[in-house]
Formats: structure tokens, C-alpha cells, sequence
């Protein structure tokens, strides 16, 4: 297969046709993309990266990335809800996984952070596929080298702004805190949007304030609907780079049954992907997708949402 060159007269290369190669057939690249080897440069680089050695109750989310690569084969190239051709607009490639130490949470950080930085000269953004959320933390140490303090923007249940587990202080629950210390994150413009279920203590909502985060409750959503929720995330991010974070647990666990730790009373899909697509004039500068973990899944409920999720901020990251 020959190199893509991307000058002025060439258009992005897109998909395998599916009327040519069936869905079901060939190598599950997300979207069944080119690989990022098969192009000079990606302005968007999908990769997964299948660690989940954070965790603090199911494990499995390192299966992540291949499950929802095999979702994906069923997207199709133009996206009728944003009027957009996500994969036309733009080159968009699969850099494949990132490897990390399945051992070592400190050393699976550095190595995920080290892979981020290197696969940022091929691409211009980044949309990560998980994995469980700990890898948040990484990929926000490269979004700041590049734009300085971003705007999070994080749909979850949970606040992930714990400080530790069993002393430890880097794991899914933690990442928001330390971006928090580490001045990643933009005080002013940061939000959770779909908080939900218990919490250790109401300390818990005081620390998260302190951290730089608002929230948006699911039972906001549910009391004043999503466009009042839309309404409140535009209101705080403003024009702030804006990266993206989203655990698939933000979803009711009807939707996505596949995952670590399940809320009930979360968000319709379909809410979710009305969010994303009211994001699409905002300055988004990266993103991840989390916490699939496919043994709980059934019939691929969770990666196809999770790969709908995916197509959404591809879309919403597209020019124009």
C-alpha cells in the first residue's frame, strides 16, 4: 500500500469501502481508517491505549481499544447530525496502542506520556481510546506542553478528584486532582457534566471546588434538560483550549453495562451524543474515551456507544 502525501491537490484518506470489503472482514482499525504508518501526517491520530492497572473494582478496560476498534467497523462516512464528512474534512488515522507497564502504575504513566509526546509530531490532535482513566493524567501533561493550561471538560459518575487509593496517587480515581496540582487544567473553565451516586463525604464536592471544577449533576440534566446542560458547558468553557475526557460510565448502565463502576441513573446515550455535537464551534485540542471494559458488555451495548462517542469528537473536530 503506498504512503499517502498530503499536498495541496490530495483529499484525506478515508474508510475501506464497505461495498467493496465487507464490515466484518479485514484488519479492525478504528473506522477502518489507515494506519498512521500509511500516511505522511494525521491531523487527528486515533490510539488506543489498553491499560488498566488503576482500577479500584472490575478490571478489563485494557480490552478497551480492541472492542470498540471492532464497534467501529459499522460507522459510516458522513455524519447527517453535524452535516459533516469527519474522515473527508480532515486525515484521520489509528497510530495503533501505546504500550504500558501493566505492573507499574508510576512507570505505565511516564511510558503513556512519553507515547502521547512522540505520536504528537505525526498528528496535530489526539483522541484516545482507554483503557481505564488514570491514562487522563498523561495526556493532559501533553496537551499542556503544547496549549498550557486547558479547559477540562469531563463527562463521568464520578469526580475522579480523590486524592488517593490504598496510598496510592495515581489511579483511575486521582487524575483530575493531580492535573489539578500540577497547574494543567484551566481553574476557570473546567466542569464534570454527569455527577452522580455516592460519595465518601460532602468534603468529597468542597475539595473538587477548590480543584477548579463545576458541575453538572445528572439529575440536572434530568430536572432542566439537555439544553440547559449544553447551556452551562458553553457558559464555562468559553474560548479555552478544550480537552475532553469522557468514561463511558457517564452513561446509564443500560447503555453501557460494560464497565468498571456502574452508576445507575446516568445519561441516555443519545444525550451524551447531543452534548458532543453542541461542542463542535469550541476549541477542542484532544480527547479520550474510557473505562470500556468488554467482559461485562453484552452484545457490544457499550462500544458501540463508545465508538459513536469517538465519531462525535471527530466530527465536532473537524474544520468549518
Amino acid at each position: 500500500m503506498q504512503p499517502f502525501s498530503k499536498d495541496a491537490t490530495s483529499e484525506p484518506r478515508g474508510p475501506v469501502d464497505a461495498s467493496v470489503v465487507p464490515r466484518f472482514a479485514g484488519i479492525a482499525t478504528f473506522a477502518r481508517l489507515p494506519r498512521l504508518d500509511e500516511v505522511e501526517r494525521a491531523d487527528i491520530a486515533i490510539v488506543g491505549i489498553p491499560f488498566d492497572s488503576g482500577v479500584s473494582y472490575r478490571p478489563g478496560a485494557r480490552f478497551g481499544p480492541a472492542h470498540v476498534r471492532e464497534a467501529s467497523r459499522l460507522l459510516r462516512p458522513y455524519n447527517p447530525a453535524q452535516d459533516v464528512f469527519p474522515f473527508g474534512a480532515q486525515q484521520v488515522a489509528d497510530a495503533g496502542d501505546i504500550a504500558a507497564n501493566p505492573f507499574d502504575i508510576a512507570a505505565a504513566v511516564a511510558e503513556i506520556e512519553a507515547g502521547a509526546r512522540q505520536l504528537s509530531e505525526h498528528a496535530d490532535r489526539l483522541v484516545a481510546i482507554g483503557g481505564d482513566h488514570t491514562i487522563a493524567l498523561p495526556l493532559l501533561r501533553v496537551a499542556h506542553a503544547q496549549h498550557g493550561p486547558v479547559a477540562v471538560l469531563h463527562f463521568d459518575a464520578h469526580l475522579d478528584t480523590w486524592d488517593t487509593y490504598f496510598g496510592a496517587p495515581m489511579t483511575h480515581g486521582t487524575p483530575f486532582r493531580r492535573a489539578s496540582e500540577e497547574g494543567l487544567i484551566d481553574l476557570t473553565a473546567s466542569m464534570h457534566v454527569g455527577i452522580r451516586g455516592p460519595l465518601y463525604s460532602k468534603d468529597d464536592l468542597e475539595d473538587d471546588a477548590r480543584l477548579g471544577f463545576a458541575i453538572v449533576t445528572s439529575e440536572f440534566v434530568e430536572e432542566h434538560g439537555v439544553a440547559a446542560a449544553i447551556e452551562r458547558i458553553r457558559a464555562r468553557v468559553g474560548d479555552a483550549p478544550l480537552y475532553i475526557s469522557i468514561d463511558i460510565d457517564v452513561l446509564d448502565p443500560a447503555h453501557a453495562p460494560g464497565t468498571g463502576t456502574p452508576e445507575a441513573g446516568g445519561l441516555t446515550s443519545r444525550e451524551l451524543l447531543r452534548m458532543l455535537r453542541a461542542l463542535a464551534d469550541l476549541r477542542i485540542i484532544g480527547a479520550d474515551v474510557v473505562e470500556v471494559a468488554p467482559a461485562y458488555d453484552h452484545a457490544q451495548l457499550t462500544a458501540v456507544a463508545a465508538s459513536h462517542v469517538v465519531y462525535e469528537l471527530l466530527s465536532a473536530m473537524a474544520p468549518g
